[in-house]
C-alpha cells in the first residue's frame, strides 16, 4: 500500500535504503520516532560532529528518537572511502553506533530519492532546500513529516535541536 501525505506527496515511510552493510533499511520501521538525517563525511572540517551526534544518540536515542547518517562524497571529495572504510572510521574514531547507510549522492543529477524528498517542497510538503555542505541536519517528526532543517554549522547538540527532540 502506498501512503501519501496530506497534499498527495510521497510519505517518508515509503522509502527503503541500503545500510552501510548492504542490507535493506525500511523507513516504515521508524514510524512514531523522531528522526535526524545527516549527510556525513570523514574528511571534513565538520567531521568532529560525529562525537556530538553519538552523544545525542546515546542520551536520547531509543524508542522515540533515532539518528541516521548518510555518507556522501558531494563536497570536495571529503568522503572518498568505501562503505567498509567509512564504517571502520566511524567505529574506531567516534564509536558510532547509530545507523549509517550506504554512501549516496545528496545533490545533483544522481541525488538519492530520499534527498530529493528532503529538498523538494512538492514531495515533502514543508519547504525547498539545498544541501549546503556535509553535516546538514533534517528533522523528521513522529508522523513522518519534515519539521526542520539545520545548517552544517549547527551542532547536533544545539539547544534548538535538543528542544525539538524532547518536545512531544
Amino acid at each position: 500500500m502506498i501512503a501519501f501525505g496530506v497534499s498527495g506527496q510521497q510519505s517518508f515511510y515509503e522509502f527503503t535504503v541500503k545500510d552501510i552493510d548492504g542490507n535493506d533499511f525500511d523507513f516504515s520501521q521508524l514510524s512514531g520516532k523522531k528522526i535526524m538525517l545527516v549527510n556525513v563525511a570523514s574528511k571534513c572540517g565538520y567531521t568532529k560532529q560525529y562525537k556530538q551526534l553519538q552523544e545525542v544518540y546515546e542520551q536520547y536515542g531509543g524508542d522515540d528518537f533515532i539518528i541516521i547518517g548518510f555518507p556522501a562524497n558531494n563536497f570536495l571529495w571529503q568522503e572518498p572511502g568505501s562503505d567498509q572504510e567509512i564504517k571502520a572510521f566511524c567505529t574506531i574514531n567516534y564509536q558510532v553506533n547509530f545507523p549509517l547507510m550506504s554512501k549516496i549522492s545528496v545533490k545533483g543529477k544522481n541525488m538519492h530519492p530520499i534527498y530529493k524528498w528532503l529538498t523538494t517542497k512538492d514531495e515533502n510538503g514543508y519547504m525547498n532546500s539545498k544541501v549546503k555542505w556535509n553535516f546538514q541536519k533534517y528533522l523528521i517528526g513522529k508522523n513522518g513529516e519534515l519539521e526542520g532543517i539545520h545548517t552544517p554549522s549547527t551542532l547536533p547538540n544545539d539547544p534548538k535541536i535538543i528542544e525539538w527532540i524532547k518536545a512531544n
